[in-house]
């Protein structure tokens, strides 16, 4: 195989793999803006909301821990690295849901509550603190 073959598969496969992480953090995304009041795009760009912002970022960094483990633990094979890519990485999704969820009913942090509150607030840091480290047990478990 010749360096520009080498170099366009090689692109495809980074492309492939984008495309799915890409995808998964829009899912994630949008997850989490229906556990959110109002429209969570436009909560972060017009409200500009410190609160709804960190969950949003912590979100898509721990899909990102997700998707990349995936592709470490793939091995070079693309089909089932994408394949598992998609699955583990919605699985970090409704997790890091279903966690939210707990902390609502169990210990009281509500994400509508906190959404409201246009100062940063601890119970945002908590359970963006959640998704990361939930991002992290997952891309382990995949590894």
């Amino acid at each position: 195989m010749t360096l520009l073959e080498t170099l366009a598969r090689g692109s495809g496969i980074i492309a492939a793999y984008a495309a799915v992480g890409v995808i998964l953090m829009i899912v994630g995304f949008y997850v989490i803006d229906l556990a959110t009041p109002g429209k969570l795009s436009q909560v972060i760009r017009s409200e500009r909301n410190p609160n709804a912002t960190l969950l949003a970022t912590s979100a898509m960094i721990a899909i990102g821990l997700i998707v990349a483990a995936s592709i470490w633990a793939a091995g070079g094979r693309l089909s089932e690295g994408l394949a598992s890519t998609a699955v583990y990485g919605l699985v970090g999704i409704v997790v890091q849901t279903l966690a939210m969820l707990l902390f609502d009913k169990i210990v009281g942090i509500s994400v509508r509550e906190l959404i409201k509150e246009q100062e940063l607030q601890p119970g945002a840091r908590l359970l963006a603190t959640t998704h990361v480290a939930i991002g992290l047990i997952t891309a382990v478990a995949v590894i």
